[in-house]
Formats: C-alpha cells, structure tokens, sequence
C-alpha cells in the first residue's frame, strides 16, 4: 500500500484536477449539458491514463537532472523505491489503456492520439534544447477541451479552438512561473527555460500577457455562445484567482510560487467547468 503512496505522489496524481476539467468542459459542452455516460466514463479513463504516461516519462527521462537538484531530489528517491522497471511497465500499460478508451470513443479520437503521445514523449527533452518547452506543455494540456468535444462530435468546429488557446496560454504562463524556482540550477547545468532566457522580470511580464490572453479568450468563447450568468460568474471568479496568483508572486516572489502554482490553478479550471454546466442546465 506504501509504494501505491508513492507512485500517486510521484506522478502528484492529485494535478490530475488541471487537465480533467478542461476535457468535460469540451464534452458537455459538445453533449449540451449531462453527457452520455459511456463518454463520460472513457474520456475520464483516457485523460487518467495519458497523464500517468506523461509523468512517467518525465519522472524516468529526467530522472538524472532531478537527482542533481534540491528541489526534486525527493522524486529521485520515488523512483529507486519503485524501480525503473516497473514505471516503465506503467507508462507502456498507461499508454495502451489510453489507445483502448480512445478507440471506444471514435475513430477519430484513436487516429489523433499519437499527437499527445509524441508531445508527452518530447516534452521531458525540450529544457536540454529551447526555452519553449513551456508551450509545449501547454500544448499537451491544451489538447483536452478539444479532445473532449471530439469524443461527442468527431467534427471540426472553431468554438472549442476558443478553450483550446485559452488553456495554452494558461499553461504556459503558469509553467513559466514555475521555472522562477529553478532559474539558477537551470543556469549552472545549461538547461533551457524562459526565465533562464529572459530572465524574472521578463518572464513575469510574459506571463501576464498569456493569462491576460486566457481571460480574454474565455470570455470570447463565453460570447460567441452567447452563454449566461452563471457562465459569467464563473469567468469572474476564474478572472480572480488569475489576479490573485499574480499578486502573490508580485508581493512574496518566490515563496508563495507553490500557493500560487498548485492553490489558485487548480481552482481556475474547476470554476470554469462548473459555471458552464451550470450555464447548461439551468
């Protein structure tokens, strides 16, 4: 039962609560309110299954740098425990049990897997090479509104392309801020990131202008399906948490990056994705 603890800390199975949102958020939507069970079941059981494949990956692939720093030398230590063998078993299981609830979706959900399955796959590689990698997990997570319309409707429509960006950004703007932890590690070992590039004021610049993308694209999206007041409240309040993650890293730096990271985002997506079911079903 131990090492069941600490494999679902080392993958912090618990963030889960980022990505899932997002991916109902798209299938409600795309259902209109209370979707099918049978979708509801395989979109969840898919969206489980590749995270735990990407964590993996990451966990196995970065598992040199994570031993060097401070930080996430605790993970190293997950790893031993657990063995390397044994993640990899995981991740391979984790990645057919994604293929089989994408098959039960559609056609179409099965064809496009390979998409997350490449990004998740790059993603542990990208610090040793751009700065970007930032967009990329953004990208990765991305993909879920998306994905979650296309397991109703395997059609191409713009509105969710709406969420789809507004998630990227979001992202992308809150692993930037992120990396504001490890700017002098990543310096000293020659790893790639956007502060290390830009440097913190820079970076802190950058990441108002992607949430403030994030807002704007929600509320976009929020017009354009001329959705309600509960839909707008939720905004607001999403809107709110965004302010307030920015001002915690404004006025304690550092110190309240995990408060804002872990306490705040995982609220935004949450806010959002209840204010739309409510929106439709009242």
């Amino acid at each position: 039962m131990s090492k069941i603890k600490v494999f679902l800390d080392l993958i912090k199975f618990e963030h889960t609560i980022f990505a899932l949102p997002f991916a109902y958020l798209g299938l409600f939507l795309a259902e209109g309110g209370l979707p099918r069970f049978h979708l509801f079941f395989w979109v969840t059981v898919a969206m489980i299954a590749i995270r735990t494949s990407a964590m993996c990956l990451n966990r196995l692939i970065d598992q040199a740098i994570d031993e060097q720093n401070p930080r996430t030398k605790n993970r190293v230590e997950a790893v031993k425990i657990l063995k390397r063998s044994v993640i990899w078993t995981i991740t391979i299981i984790s990645i057919v049990i994604s293929g089989f609830a994408a098959s039960r979706l559609n056609f179409l959900c099965f064809a496009l897997l390979p998409i997350p399955l490449f990004l998740i796959w790059i993603y542990p590689y990208l610090k040793r090479i751009t700065w970007c990698s930032h967009l990329i997990l953004g990208m990765i997570l991305g993909i879920a509104p998306y994905g979650g319309w296309l397991a109703s409707r395997p059609e191409w429509v713009w509105p969710p392309l709406l969420l789809t960006v507004a998630v990227i950004c979001w992202v992308s703007g809150f692993d930037m801020f992120y990396a504001l932890q490890d700017i002098e590690f990543d310096r000293t070992h020659r790893l790639k990131s956007f502060p290390v590039r830009f440097g913190v004021e820079r970076t802190i610049g950058m990441v108002k202008i992607l949430h403030g993308f994030t807002v704007f694209m929600l509320a976009w999206f929020g017009w354009i399906l001329n959705l309600g007041f509960w839909y707008w409240m939720g905004w607001l309040a999403a809107a709110a948490l965004i302010f307030r993650e920015h001002r915690l890293v404004s006025r304690f730096g550092l110190s309240k990056i995990n408060e804002a990271f872990f306490s705040m985002n995982a609220w935004v997506s949450v806010v959002i994705f209840l204010a739309m079911v409510l929106d439709l079903t009242f």
